[in-house]
């Protein structure tokens, strides 16, 4: 009989998960299996709640991204109430999401990541920490920290804090924009930009030394799909939904977010308690497709910034299909970020003391898009007369890309693994693929699922007295 392979848990990565490695008789992979075993449950137990807390509540899904929750549940607040928010507060809202895609990615790049990036695969396990890479290389520790730094104080110099921040509301921001603070914000920003170009340039130089990683690391044709701005730029707060192929060629172009459905739907798999999102017209699960920052610079026409441009035009000669250039994609957003935030800060209206509309709900069905960190987010409500929640569904960015982990480790992992052999380096390469994609199992494991449950009874000594299965 064949033989499994666990990894439990899956490390730096946020969440509880593992992967269970199937192998055949003769030692060679069948395939490889992403399981999400946690269960959070907030679309259930948001029903009945008032609509104008959703914002609030759902900002505590996630303490890594909770502003990108804010905003697309706010935005289907603002569909309920049928208003137009005040130009200055999108605006401002903009800001503070890119505040945090750019803590975000400083992240999952320096913290999580940057261990095998800069020590190697195979470095010892004890040494594959920030704590080992600022050992190694104490400025790259440093860049790494200032950058999550500058992006956080971002956050709360808007938002009041730095996590869960209640300032995005139904109908806008809670406070105009301060001068005070908008000086602050931009006199930190050159040194943000020039710290973010500076880390793409380093690691153009180290994609030499995973040439093998990056041939196998989820590396195969899949759609991609993003918002778009209205030129086909690079837009993370509003705009049109379009999915490309795996040569940039659009399949779906200038669909409005809320017919999402009309092209993505969902499957619940026995072995997660994570949901499997497919492109419909090819069905499940062949209709995979993939989102977040390597979608994104995949799509987008441009990034309407000087240096992220530039980035961009290096990064489209890559083998850019591979998922191991999610990292290179992240640094070049870092970028991006920051220099649209200048941009944002310094247009004539920023100051205005117009950033909410108030209104009662004045229609039963609202929807909210925003780009996360790690892809497309989408919220989804329902209300009865009185404005209490009858339905949530939240399509999740993590969920989106979940058919496409579950195929990078299986190549991963078939890759490395010959005659069942084993080592900590291709273990920690299986992994690995996992954190390109930088997944957020707390945001994305809301639906119960059909996950098997085994419970096990055991004696001090060891001896099984019980044990139940479903």
């Amino acid at each position: 009989m064949g033989k499994e392979i666990i990894i439990d848990p899956v490390t730096r990565i946020e969440g509880h998960s593992k992967i269970t490695i199937h192998l055949d008789d003769a030692g060679q992979v069948e395939q490889a299996l992403f399981h999400v075993t946690q269960l959070r449950g907030f679309e259930k137990f948001v029903e009945g709640r008032p609509f104008h807390e959703m914002p609030s509540i759902m900002s505590r899904i996630c303490g890594i991204c909770p502003v990108s929750h804010l905003i697309a549940s706010a935005k289907a607040c603002d569909m309920l109430m049928s208003v137009r928010i005040p130009p200055v507060a999108a605006k401002l809202r903009r800001i503070i999401n890119l505040a945090q895609i750019a803590q975000s990615h400083a992240l999952s790049f320096f913290y999580l990541s940057s261990p095998d990036l800069l020590l190697g695969m195979d470095a010892d396990i004890s040494e594959r920490s920030i704590v080992g890479v600022a050992r190694a290389n104490p400025s790259l520790a440093r860049n790494g920290i200032k950058l999550r730094q500058i992006g956080q104080q971002i956050i709360e110099m808007l938002g009041g804090k730095r996590i869960h921040p209640g300032w995005v509301v139904a109908g806008g921001v809670n406070n105009p924009l301060s001068s005070e603070h908008r000086n602050q914000i931009l006199a930190m920003l050159p040194e943000a930009i020039t710290i973010a170009d500076s880390m793409v340039s380093w690691f153009t130089n180290q994609l030499g030394r995973f040439k093998e990683e990056i041939s196998v690391f989820a590396n195969f044709p899949t759609l991609y799909m993003s918002l778009i701005g209205e030129h086909g730029e690079l837009e993370t707060y509003d705009g049109w939904l379009r999915l490309v192929n795996d040569h940039d060629t659009p399949v779906v172009d200038r669909l409005n977010p809320i017919d999402y459905k009309s092209i993505i739907d969902e499957a619940v798999t026995m072995h997660s308690y994570l949901k499997s999102p497919y492109y419909k017209p090819l069905g499940y699960p062949g209709g995979i497709y993939r989102v977040g920052p390597l979608a994104r610079l995949h799509i987008a026409s441009s990034c309407d910034t000087e240096l992220a441009d530039k980035s961009l035009a290096i990064f489209r000669q890559l083998d850019h299909k591979s998922s191991f250039h999610y990292h290179y994609a992240r640094l070049i957003e870092i970028v991006y970020a920051f220099e649209k935030i200048q941009q944002l800060l310094n247009e004539k209206d920023i100051l205005d003391d117009h950033a909410r509309a108030h209104a009662e709900p004045n229609a039963h069905e609202g929807f909210g898009v925003a780009e996360a960190p790690r892809g497309t987010l989408m919220h989804h409500y329902r209300i009865d007369d009185n404005g209490l929640i009858t339905y949530c569904d939240l399509m999740i960015a993590t969920g989106h890309n979940n058919l496409a982990m579950n195929k990078g480790i299986t190549q991963t992992a078939k890759h490395y693994i010959k005659d069942g052999s084993l080592s900590d380096g291709i273990l920690n390469r299986i992994e690995a693929v996992i954190r390109t994609f930088d997944p957020c199992l707390s945001c994305s494991t809301h639906a119960f699922g059909a996950m098997p449950l085994h419970i096990q009874l055991m004696a001090s000594d060891g001896t099984l007295l019980d044990e139940t299965k479903r």
